[in-house]
């Protein structure tokens, strides 16, 4: 699923592990890349190539944070004016990627994925 959702992005030039942290900014706000990584369950040099990359493409800014360590990441206006054409795209993926499901199986599939989510 992972290559045929890149499909949906490329024209953004965005991934989908791309995407996943911009999602996350735009529903979070502003947030440390430390927690981008725990929020995300991905190993930290893996965010931080990806941060490197969206940085160079003009959708987040990195500003220091509390403490010389710590970098703050937020959505650019780039980011903020093409945020709703991306999370269109996603949208309609997602929908091509369930019609073949009955409406109880997509239920099924969402509160599945919901649990699976959960880090308690």
């Amino acid at each position: 699923m992972t290559k045929e959702i890149n499909e949906y992005l490329q024209k953004h030039d965005l991934y989908s592990s791309q995407w996943s942290i911009l999602y996350c900014l735009k529903t979070n706000g502003p947030m440390t890349q430390s927690d981008i990584w725990r929020y995300l369950n991905v190993e930290a040099p893996t965010v931080t190539r990806t941060l490197v990359k969206l940085e160079e493409g003009g959708w987040i800014s990195r500003t220091s944070g509390n403490d010389k360590r710590e970098r703050l990441v937020s959505l650019t206006e780039k980011a903020l004016e093409s945020f709703p054409a991306v999370e269109e795209d996603v949208k309609r993926f997602e929908r091509e990627m369930t019609l073949r499901l009955t409406d109880r199986e997509q239920d099924q599939l969402f509160t599945l994925l919901a649990k699976l989510g959960k880090t308690e």
